[in-house]
């Protein structure tokens, strides 16, 4: 029997909603109700720009023009409203990339890029952790450094880093493939080019190993058939509104929130 996978999307998105993860990742019907959204378009546009100009030299850093070029060979325009909106929003990704590029140049720092947008899997004993990593730099002889783009972000603080579930269970997924004696989470709000930076120790690894061990364990053996739904401030956005909405319960409670 295939083992069941997870990853930082199906965590995130179980701990928001289980009723969302049931329609997402379980229940097969859920798929005729999913739409195309715009910010998974402008999110996905920038990765695939930033993961080819990556691809190239693996080190230094990248050139503006080719930057732009490449934003536009991959620019996906899937979930706008209109074209006149995709055209306004690829506007704004060349200007996030522009700003992406200088504050890069402006660090200036040399990097060993080992890889982009690279997946690692790691058996886990039931399951199989899964993850996409943006990119993985070497900064020394003893420091890997993970990097996460997040698109529609302008500044990050320590705590988004520490306490971001991707960010932690790439820290899981690299070091079982790169070892090293430090390990960096940085992520990037690509609006601004702001970058923040944390180290992450062993310990932080454990504690939240043993938080995940409890996550993975409640969603591995939910009964997503007899979850009644909840209303949430997210309902307003969900694609599966219209499903918990036949609830009864859900109806009342949900006209009340609004």
């Amino acid at each position: 029997m295939r083992k069941p996978i997870l990853s930082p999307t199906r965590l995130t998105t179980y701990l928001a909603c289980p009723v969302k993860y049931r329609w997402t990742f379980v229940d097969p019907r859920g798929k005729v109700f999913q739409r195309a959204k715009w910010y998974y378009s402008f999110g996905t546009s920038l990765h695939r720009a930033l993961e080819e100009l990556y691809k190239g030299a693996r080190s230094g850093v990248p050139v503006l023009a080719e930057a732009v070029e490449r934003l536009e060979e991959n620019w996906v325009s899937a979930g706008y409203s209109s074209p006149d909106e995709a055209e306004e929003a690829l506007g704004e990704g060349r200007s996030i990339i522009t700003s992406f590029v200088e504050a890069e140049v402006e660090r200036a720092r040399e990097v060993e890029v080992l890889d982009v947008e690279r997946r690692i899997q790691l058996d886990m004993g039931e399951y199989i952790l899964v993850g996409v990593l943006d990119r993985i730099n070497r900064l020394d002889e003893e420091t890997i450094e993970i990097v996460d783009y997040k698109s529609l972000r302008d500044r990050t603080t320590e705590d988004d880093v520490r306490f971001d579930v991707a960010m932690n269970v790439y820290q899981i997924l690299v070091r079982s493939v790169f070892p090293a004696k430090r390990y960096l989470s940085t992520i990037i709000a690509l609006q601004t080019g702001e970058a923040t930076s944390v180290e992450i120790t062993e310990h932080d690894v454990a504690q939240f190993q043993a938080a995940l061990d409890d996550l993975t364990t409640e969603i591995l053996n939910c009964e997503f058939g007899e979850i009644e739904p909840r209303p949430k401030p997210i309902c307003r956005s969900c694609d599966f509104l219209r499903l918990c909405r036949k609830h009864l319960d859900f109806e009342e409670a949900y006209t009340a929130l609004e």
